[in-house]
């Protein structure tokens, strides 16, 4: 022992300098891996707003708020929908810091007078005034309401986190009060922004004027299509002269494109006739089975058992009349439906109301916010049961429900649920619902306490059907997952660079799909699919151009892609903007040679002769519109129809149109009946229009304005 611990001596030091070292080591990977953290670096940055940073644990957390309401209303939250919650969460980051300090600037605030209005005022808004409205008379209870908020405010600025309405004063005051005036000071700043509009009568009057006016013109066109492209050649540093000089119209986000080839992994039609006999065989099994629950769960069913009635009119699945004339506990199937091979068991079916109105007193057993015990079983009986007594002996249920109900959202309006559909409750609440009849009252137990419910209504009644689906998802084999996984491998193996890519695509004969302007944040890529790892390979700084993906699966494919192009944020390049450009230099091209042709010629007959075109017509032109009749959208002919110094003349200098180069006649010009009616009105409906795209573009030009650096990509 004395050896040992000899050496447990001389070596403690020996351990305490390796740990140190150690840690050194990690703190310092920390610091240079993870981006300094350790000293004070930005790697927890998602992002900026005109300097600003937006720290990645804040966004997340109103992220995930975000999703738990979403989820809280029964929608299910796939890849889409979460890139599009980000995508609103990061937009209302850069809207919030913005108008803050615009808000700053402008001295826009809520007093603590406006907010008590609020809330509590003769118009309070509307998540406060639906609670604390009585349904029968519409009046808004204003003592109710700030007797509850005064309760809550207690709660919260107590920190009595022990009371069950706790988690309902946090939210208040964390979350619904300031998200309430934030949109307070953002109605306001826009009132005064849309306010700012006025339209000056001579404006009404020149527009009302201007609307009114009509031309009939003679012409002649040469279309630019008379002229053949391959004669017309643009150079790309025509294209970057121009887009240099139209920067505001050919600015672009930062964004990738690549080129890809997929290898299918769907169910082939052996995968299918396997999963349908998996069902053919069970079949038995499951017409003589009375736990269809275990059944379902034993099997692995895709759609597990509702136990509950479902109106006729509310099911929509194929070959519903053939099960719905079923006898009890009889099966059909199997049969497709949407990509499922389903059998269908009728269990039962009754005549019920498709909705029913109640109202209820609730004793709570457990707050249903934290699950956590807050009264005896035994106690919470004997409460319910004397609210019972009294009632039956004339108490009055609103005036109960008000003072003892432990249902905060029911119980301001006299415990009144108003209408509901089958499922909206727990299951006992529901049974007696709407097994029962409008008049009868009793005490019923769920997860939740005591209920003591009287149903005040039902209405809409119609066969409803209790029906067990045993579904199985038409997926593809391992072998066929396999095979598709291995010639996808196979073709990346072989295809390490853009070459190779394009030799093997022919050798194969494989078909090239193209995905364009992919933006860092995309969580999907347009005609393929969803797949948020084949986004960040694309934006890796390891990727180059040319440089071949491994294979991604994405909705039963295998994709193998190739980054084929790399657009930084700012003005387009030459070979980016050439689509888009080409066209209009060409046309300008045209246009000098069509120029040309027509020389001086000084009449439209002349003009015809020298472009072989005919002299056509165009009665009542619009000045309002900028469409000519079978020619299309040519605002400059439109406005040279209506000049004072055309008038007369024989033939207006070459105009180059949008789709051909115009020589016009000017044979006359007039004003028809005025319909804009009266001027102060027409003056009030274009101050209103104005209002409104004031309202409408505000943020938008604010964000375009603010200095935003976008990191999210490098987090999710």
């Amino acid at each position: 022992m004395s050896v040992i611990q000899q050496i447990r001596d001389r070596a403690a030091w020996l351990v305490f300098g390796l740990i140190a070292l150690s840690l050194l080591g990690f703190l310092a990977m920390d610091a240079f891996v993870g981006k300094s953290r350790v000293f004070g670096g930005n790697s927890t940055v998602i992002g900026t707003v005109n300097g600003e940073d937006i720290e990645y644990a804040k966004f997340q957390q109103v992220v995930e708020e975000m999703e738990n309401q979403y989820k809280s209303r029964g929608m299910q939250i796939n890849d889409m929908m979460s890139q599009n919650i980000k995508n609103q969460v990061w937009n209302q980051f850069i809207e919030d810091d913005v108008l803050s300090k615009i808000y700053k600037k402008t001295g826009i605030d809520v007093s603590d007078k406006e907010l008590n209005d609020m809330l509590v005022g003769p118009n309070p808004i509307q998540g406060i005034k639906g609670s604390f409205t009585d349904p029968k008379t519409g009046v808004f209870d204003a003592q109710a309401a700030a007797t509850t908020i005064n309760q809550l405010r207690q709660l919260y600025k107590g920190n009595k986190t022990t009371d069950k309405n706790y988690p309902q004063a946090k939210m208040l005051y964390e979350q619904l009060i300031p998200q309430w005036i934030k949109d307070r000071e953002k109605e306001k700043y826009l009132s005064m922004l849309s306010n700012s509009s006025y339209v000056p009568k001579w404006m009404a009057e020149k527009m009302i004027s201007d609307q009114n006016e009509m031309a009939n013109i003679t012409y002649v066109n040469m279309p630019y299509s008379s002229i053949p492209d391959s004669t017309v050649k643009v150079s790309d540093d025509e294209i970057s002269a121009y887009v240099q000089n139209h920067k505001e119209q050919y600015k672009q986000e930062e964004s990738r494109s690549i080129a890809y080839v997929t290898f299918n992994a769907a169910p082939t039609a052996t995968d299918s006739a396997a999963i349908l006999k998996q069902l053919i065989d069970i079949k038995p099994e499951f017409d003589t089975t009375h736990n269809v629950d275990a059944f379902l769960a034993r099997n692995g069913s895709e759609i597990s058992f509702a136990n509950s009635y479902f109106a006729k009119s509310k099911i929509q699945v194929p070959n519903k009349d053939s099960i719905f004339a079923l006898a009890k506990n009889a099966v059909f199937g199997p049969y497709l439906d949407n990509g499922d091979y389903v059998m269908a068991k009728k269990l039962d079916e009754k005549i019920m109301p498709d909705s029913v109105r109640a109202r209820h007193i609730l004793v709570a057993t457990i707050d249903p916010r934290t699950g956590q015990p807050i009264m005896d079983d035994s106690a919470a009986k004997l409460k319910i049961d004397s609210i019972k007594n009294l009632i039956d002996k004339g108490e009055n249920f609103e005036t109960l429900a008000m003072k003892v109900s432990d249902d905060e959202g029911s119980k301001a309006k006299g415990g009144d649920l108003g209408y509901f559909t089958y499922g909206s409750m727990v299951k006992e609440f529901n049974d007696f619902c709407f097994d029962g009849k409008k008049g009868d009252k009793k005490i019923v137990k769920t997860q939740f306490g005591y209920h003591y419910i009287e149903i005040t209504d039902q209405k809409d009644f119609e066969p409803s059907y209790k029906i067990a689906y045993m579904a199985k998802k038409i997926e593809p084999s391992n072998e066929t997952d396999q095979n598709a996984s291995g010639l996808a491998s196979q073709f990346a193996g072989l295809s390490r660079d853009e070459q190779s890519f394009e030799d093997n695509l022919k050798k194969d004969n494989l078909q090239k799909f193209m995905g364009t302007d992919i933006q860092p944040t995309a969580s999907a890529i347009p005609g393929l699919g969803s797949n948020r790892q084949l986004v960040k390979w694309m934006y890796d700084d390891k990727t180059s151009l040319g440089n071949v993906s491994e294979p991604y699966s994405v909705d039963q494919k295998y994709v193998v892609a190739m980054l084929t192009e790399i657009n930084h944020e700012g003005t387009m390049s030459a070979a980016k903007a050439r689509p888009l450009v080409e066209p209009i230099l060409r046309n300008q091209k045209k246009g000098e040679l069509i120029n040309k042709k027509i020389g001086s010629a000084n009449s439209l007959e002349a003009v015809a002769q020298a472009t072989g075109q005919q002299v056509l017509k165009a009665d009542s032109i619009s000045f309002s519109s900028p469409f000519i009749p079978n020619v299309g959208q040519e605002p400059k002919v439109i406005g040279a129809s209506f000049d004072k110094q055309l008038q007369g003349k024989p033939v207006s200098q070459p105009i180059d149109g949008n789709g051909a180069v115009f020589s016009i006649k000017v044979e006359n010009v007039f004003a028809k009946q005025n319909t804009s009616g009266d001027i102060d009105q027409f003056r009030t409906s274009l101050e209103q229009q104005e209002q409104s795209m004031i309202s409408y573009r505000a943020m938008e030009v604010l964000r375009k304005n603010a200095k935003v650096k976008d990191n999210r990509a490098k987090f999710f």
